[in-house]
């Protein structure tokens, strides 16, 4: 007999083909928990919002039995995270990564690092980890993980915007390392000019971890156009 599962539309793209009008009939055997359950139908947990049996909420340890009607729902958006929240992205998401930094959020980023320690990374770090890997994020060490949304990177930050909503300070984090900037004098990084840099500008920040230096340069206007949309995005 088993027990009927209603997945909501948001989390449908974990089901199987067959399974996308988000009704599932699941076999239960008295001893694999809901949450096991869930999970068992490709819904990583860490997606999982609320569970409803009956219409009530449930617990993801509970062991349901036939005739059970139960109810996956997706987390809320946004999403309660530590404040100011702070993240660290898989391997595939580099350029999600550098927008995040450009309007001011934490984003660690490493394209060398395996899936243990990105875990270990993120648990001692206390970083919610960002992934499209969805056995990442069936593993119970991980303390916060999240399923990232899209196959492009505008989708994908657009998708982290709306589920987030992290405070958006742009202009004061490196993209290439994450570090702080700060404001530097022209005087004393002259020497580090192109001449034509040199000639045509006049206000920089420097990368207080790095180094790297920072000016409104050729990729300014496009750059600013991801800064004032994501400030659109987040006040909407």
């Amino acid at each position: 007999m088993g027990i009927l599962i209603e997945v909501a539309p948001d989390l449908r793209l974990f089901l199987a083909s067959r399974h996308r009008d988000g009704r599932v009939d699941a076999a239960v055997d008295g001893t694999s928990s809901l949450g096991h359950v869930v999970e068992s139908l490709g819904v990583p947990l860490p997606e999982v919002g609320t569970l409803l049996l009956d219409g009530g909420p449930v617990a993801t340890s509970h062991r349901p039995v036939d005739g059970e009607h139960v109810t996956v729902l997706a987390v809320s958006r946004p999403q309660p995270t530590p404040d100011p929240p702070r993240f660290l992205l898989d391997v595939h998401l580099g350029t999600v990564a550098r927008r995040l930094r450009l309007v001011g959020v934490d984003a660690a980023y490493g394209n060398d690092l395996d899936d243990d320690t990105l875990i270990d990374m993120a648990n001692e770090q206390r970083r919610i980890l960002l992934t499209q890997d969805r056995g990442i994020l069936r593993r119970r060490k991980l303390w916060f993980g999240a399923f990232v949304r899209g196959s492009r990177p505008d989708e994908q930050f657009d998708d982290l915007l709306d589920r987030f909503a992290p405070p958006l300070r742009p202009w004061t984090r490196c993209t290439a390392c994450n570090g702080r900037l700060a404001p530097v004098a022209k005087e004393e990084i002259e020497h580090r000019l192109e001449p034509g840099t040199r000639r045509c500008h006049d206000e920089f920040a420097r990368c207080q971890a790095c180094d790297r230096l920072y000016w409104k340069g050729a990729h300014h206007e496009r750059l600013r156009e991801i800064v004032n949309d994501a400030r659109r995005m987040r006040h909407a």
